[in-house]
């Protein structure tokens, strides 16, 4: 009589590695999330507003200089951004909104514009893409619709949310704008992401099902493997 297989230690480990990482970041998202809002709300110079603030930039230009394959050319790159860093910081303080709804439109506008190009041209759409290698290439001819539906609504989602960001710090009190871009947006791409789930049972009835857990790991093949 055989015992029944279970996962080795290794992968054990692996797999509450990786759901540490998840909870770790999830975490960092909200706490940086809430200090958006508190220091965007009041409005006013902050150091520590305009740290929080330039601390993503910084972060993804340390890490572009590291790649760098030439040494002296990462480090020459890296003191040029430290010395533009210094001198413009004195009016960075003074901007820390600002600075939080230009990061946070780049952010939903270049997420338009990766769901959207894809819908020009030959190449399928993002989400066909995603949703061929979820079922082993092969997609029926409604998958293939709806997925390219589902990317136009995922392009037009992040422009809608762009647009109202931009509404609201222009017309609206700060503190009502900061709530909206710091607190919502987040649970606002959850509720779409969750919406989006429900309503494919309903418009794919009868076709082969993906699960949530399946969107994900298509979205990091898909990032993969256009990575350089």
């Amino acid at each position: 009589m055989h015992s029944p297989i279970t996962d080795s230690p290794t992968k054990a480990a692996s797999r509450g590695w990786s759901w540490f990482k998840a909870v770790g970041i999830a975490l960092a998202a909200v706490a940086w999330a809430v200090g958006a809002h508190i220091v965007s709300a009041q409005d006013r110079p902050s150091d520590w507003g305009a740290a929080l603030a330039v601390a993503p930039v910084v972060t993804a230009v340390a890490l572009a200089l590291w790649s760098v394959p030439v040494g002296w050319l990462g480090a020459t790159g890296a003191l040029a951004a430290v010395g533009l860093l210094v001198m413009s910081w004195p009016w960075l303080s003074a901007r820390v909104a600002l600075l939080f709804f230009f990061e946070q439109i780049g952010v939903y506008l270049l997420l338009a514009v990766v769901f959207g190009r894809t819908m020009l041209g030959p190449q399928e759409s993002l989400v066909t893409q995603m949703a061929r290698r979820v079922h082993g290439g092969v997609l029926t001819p409604r998958q293939q619709v709806y997925t390219r539906r589902v990317t136009l609504a995922w392009t037009l989602f992040f422009c809608t949310l762009a647009l109202g960001s931009a509404i609201l710090f222009l017309l609206a009190p700060r503190v009502v704008w900061s709530t909206f871009a710091n607190l919502l947006g987040g649970p606002l791409i959850g509720l779409m992401f969750i919406g989006e789930f429900a309503w494919r049972r309903f418009a794919l009835a009868g076709e082969e099902r993906s699960s949530i857990a399946d969107a994900i790991r298509a979205w990091k093949a898909y990032n993969a493997g256009k990575a350089p």
